[in-house]
């Protein structure tokens, strides 16, 4: 389990295209601090498994489906990465509960910046619109975010000046694709009462 806070902005050294899979090499010399084999990294939001280490450096295999339903399978040599280890027993949850399984992706629709934030606008999948509320958490790329404003087929946060430096949302731009996992509390809740959603609108559950 992860909190969405990123520890660091870590670097994609070398792409291995793969039969049905990708392996990646990434620099991050914070999370790969104490790393060993089978331990877990969230690279933009991505639980990935640590398959080797070497210095700073971590090695990590990544399977079609994950690169089909996320970004990474747009990263190349050079990409900056968001980088997060998992949250350990005891520890403070600074964010909010991510799990590292990326729901959809969305991308940069516009950004807006002012003195001291920056507003940005990111489109959202139709099938992920009932799990995002005003003021609710959501993550993007990795990073525990506060919800502002909630559309239909968007929604808006604003990013301080430590958000913008040191994590990728300061360097992407309108076009770019981002990964997003919602509230996984939405979810559990949904399920318990029993919803069933047919097409694209959410029906209570009948008694």
């Amino acid at each position: 389990m992860f909190t969405g806070i990123v520890e660091e902005l870590g670097e994609v050294t070398a792409v291995e295209t793969l039969d049905d899979a990708c392996r990646f090499r990434l620099r991050g010399p914070v999370v790969t601090e104490g790393a060993k084999h089978g331990d877990s990294i969230a690279v933009n939001g991505v639980c990935l498994t640590v398959v080797d280490h070497e210095g700073d450096e971590f090695t990590a295999d990544v399977m079609a489906e994950t690169l089909n339903r996320s970004s990474l399978g747009a990263l190349k040599a050079g990409s900056r990465v968001n980088l997060e280890r998992p949250m350990a027993v005891g520890e403070r949850l600074g964010g909010h509960i991510v799990q590292g399984h990326v729901d959809g992706t969305g991308e940069i629709l516009e950004r807006k910046p002012s003195e001291n934030w920056e507003i940005v606008k990111i489109s959202l999948p139709a099938d992920l619109t009932r799990y995002v509320v005003e003021k609710g958490s959501i993550t993007v790329d990795g990073i525990s975010l506060t919800v502002v404003d909630a559309g239909q087929d968007h929604f808006t946060v604003s990013l301080i000046p430590t958000t913008l430096d040191l994590t990728t949302l300061g360097h992407k731009q309108p076009g770019d694709p981002v990964n997003l996992e919602v509230d996984v509390i939405a979810k559990y809740v949904e399920r318990m009462l029993g919803e069933r959603v047919p097409g694209d609108r959410a029906q209570g559950a009948t008694r």
